[in-house]
């Protein structure tokens, strides 16, 4: 019989985790203090900017139903020198204002009720990219490189030179490696609005042929669930 598959760890990072319900604060908390991360403790957006102001963290763990909570970026505003990476915690509900605001910056999200080890694997991505990425911190996955200040893309030496459709895909999917994103999230991402599933097709297939010409395939369809990027299991 097959044990349980092991827990993604930290390794003592600091994570400020930013939630008013007090059960759901302590879960995490003791969760990630268990899992090899440093924590701190908030339950509102006013005290978390505080903090951030007199404390450098690597990541956040922010509730989107925070009363003072205003708007999905609240916790990144210039006031801040240091912009950690942000994984949201959201009910589904609330995915049509949460996803178009995730931009090109470091961010995820989880929705709730949490399952704790998708919220680990995020975090653990999320601080990959920041800290153990391609050179100068640009996103990237093996051999495919993301330049968010120019907006082009790369694998190995081609570039790809990606429509801003096609980009914005390529990030979404790189940020989100490893995990089935639907058509209505491809979306709203892209696009901002839902549109039918033949443009998502398209958009996929397109993009398809720029990054896996010639190379190992990265992006994959889950049929009747969406597309992912990532090496499929049993790839070197």
């Amino acid at each position: 019989m097959r044990g349980r598959p092991s827990l993604a760890r930290g390794a003592g990072q600091s994570v400020l985790v930013v939630v008013g319900e007090p059960d759901l604060a302590e879960l995490l908390a003791t969760t990630l203090e268990l899992t090899g991360y440093r924590v701190g403790l908030t339950g509102t957006a006013a005290e978390a900017l505080a903090r951030l102001g007199a404390h450098r963290f690597d990541l956040l763990v922010v509730d989107t139903a925070l009363p003072d909570l205003t708007g999905a970026d609240a916790v990144g505003r210039p006031v801040i020198a240091h912009r950690p990476p942000v994984l949201y915690l959201a009910s589904y509900d609330c995915l049509d204002r949460i996803v178009p605001e995730l931009g090109l910056g470091e961010k995820d999200y989880v929705t709730k009720p949490l399952r704790v080890p998708e919220v680990l694997t995020r975090m653990r991505l999320l601080l990959r990219g920041t800290s153990a990425g391609t050179a100068g911190g640009a996103p990237g996955y093996g051999d495919l490189v993301l330049d968010d200040t120019l907006c082009r893309a790369r694998r190995g030496a081609r570039d790809l030179d990606l429509t801003p459709a096609e980009y914005r895909l390529l990030r979404h999917l790189l940020g989100n490696a490893h995990r089935v994103l639907s058509k209505e999230q491809i979306s709203r991402y892209v696009w901002g609005d839902f549109r039918g599933d033949n443009a998502i097709e398209q958009l996929v297939s397109r993009l398809r042929r720029k990054v896996d010409r010639e190379a190992t395939a990265l992006i994959h369809t889950r049929r009747g669930f969406g597309y992912w990027l990532g090496k499929e299991t049993g790839e070197s």
